[in-house]
């Protein structure tokens, strides 16, 4: 575990040096393999005093590095404009580290540290590398809410430890708590990081203001760590979850049912991809309140996908954004003719965000959708709603953005480059052929 801390920190001094832009992008690729390949026990047990890893969190901490790496490779506008791109690389170094370290803690209290410290590089990327004047107001609202949540969690944790005197993942099966309040501490602020209906107006603002590497990472890591997090505590107050769970339930079916209405009527292409993600993630959130062995592991492979495929639909988002200058689907009409071979790309990760075969979405949604289902049959109305307008809303992000009368104003025509699809291929390459190993994408407790 250390050597890989020791590998990002001693990348620091690369990020100043000249030339070095595309080294940092070969060496988290590097990293990434290295890591891969690495041959441990996968069980909490291949742990070292504070950090160990078990299934969850080494695919995890996987889809951090990858989806860092493929940050700075869409991210090369920074660079050729020179917009700070040192620190640019710096802050997104810091964030991996931050990352890693959240996913490898064994001690709840440090997982609080580190989960909250990836706040920091997340507002820095927004206020830093935004683009418009509002990227204050969404900064402000993401670390805002988030805080809000954040604080009585910390609270709950202080009371754990003051009447268990542990806080190591290790020994949450032995404790036994009954309090109403702790319970709603511990749950609010990991929904809030996920986020669920009600408290999700940070993610659209945040999404929309960000630069292409911002979003990439809100969808690909950072939502996860709300859905990490939850299954991480809920052992503690499983007495309480499996009395009150349904209130979240029903409140996340209906907000994903809503959200995936709310997407019908966008017209900002970013927009309407952030908020798909609420929707995907209140089918994970319904997943694991249900407190079955099935939930929890299809939450995790929709997770994984979702970190896959979000990404890859924002870095198509920016692909137009940067040839057009704007993200409204008035304008970003007819790109059949005008960049063809894209429009396979956005046919085959729409497709992907509506969960057709061979996706690990779809191993996702169908797992979740029997967990959720074989606790009550009566979420199936809820449910078959969800999954008839999330193909909706992805048929009609890419219809819209693909057919239709061409702006005659876009053209300058415009190819896009190989580095552009090869950050596309590696989007889209893991969520269809992770489906071959899909005994590890479901990792049943």
């Amino acid at each position: 575990m250390l050597k890989f801390l020791f590998f990002l920190l001693f990348m620091m001094p690369i990020c100043f040096m000249k030339n070095m832009f595309w080294m940092v992008q070969n060496m988290f690729f590097f990293c990434f393999f290295i890591f891969f390949l690495l041959k441990f026990n996968l069980s909490m047990f291949s742990m070292q005093l504070y950090f160990g890893m078990d299934l969850l969190s080494f695919g995890l901490i996987l889809l951090s590095i990858w989806i860092c790496s493929l940050m700075i490779m869409s991210s090369s506008n920074i660079y050729f404009n020179n917009l700070n791109f040192n620190y640019f690389l710096f802050n997104i170094l810091m964030l991996l580290l931050l990352l890693m370290l959240t996913f490898m803690s064994l001690n709840l209290f440090m997982f609080y540290v580190f989960f909250e410290s990836s706040l920091i590089p997340t507002l820095f990327l927004i206020f830093g590398w935004g683009y418009q004047p509002e990227r204050l107001q969404a900064g402000l609202y993401l670390l805002f809410y988030t805080l809000f949540a954040s604080l009585p969690l910390l609270m709950g944790l202080f009371y754990i430890f003051n009447n268990y005197f542990s806080l190591n993942f290790m020994f949450f099966k032995e404790f036994k708590l009954n309090n109403f309040l702790l319970y709603f501490f511990l749950v609010f602020a990991f929904l809030v990081k996920m986020p669920m209906f009600l408290v999700h107006l940070w993610l659209p603002k945040a999404h929309v203001e960000a630069p292409v590497s911002g979003s990439m990472i809100l969808a690909g890591i950072l939502l996860k760590l709300g859905g990490y997090g939850l299954i991480r505590t809920f052992p503690i107050i499983i007495s309480m979850s499996s009395k009150l769970n349904i209130f979240w339930l029903v409140l996340s079916l209906v907000g994903g049912f809503l959200v995936s209405l709310i997407c019908l009527r966008q017209i900002d292409l970013k927009s309407l991809v952030a908020y798909s993600s609420v929707a995907h993630m209140s089918l994970v959130i319904g997943g694991l309140m249900v407190l079955l062995s099935w939930g929890w592991g299809f939450s995790y492979s929709l997770m994984i996908a979702h970190g896959l495929c979000s990404s890859g639909l924002f870095f198509l988002v920016n692909l137009f954004y940067e040839r057009l200058g704007s993200r409204s689907l008035f304008i970003n009409k007819g790109m059949l003719s005008f960049m063809p071979s894209i429009s396979m790309w956005w046919f085959l990760l729409c497709s992907s965000n509506m969960a057709a075969p061979p996706t690990v979405n779809l191993l996702g949604e169908i797992g979740l959708l029997n967990s959720i289902i074989g606790w009550s049959k009566m979420t199936m109305i809820l449910l078959m709603l969800i999954s008839f307008f999330s193909a909706a809303y992805s048929l009609y992000l890419y219809s819209y953005s693909q057919h239709g009368k061409f702006n005659v104003s876009n053209l300058s025509f415009s190819f896009a480059l190989n580095r552009e699809y090869l950050v596309l291929f590696l989007h889209w390459f893991p969520v269809n052929f992770l489906i071959l190993k899909s005994d590890l994408m479901v990792f049943l407790f």
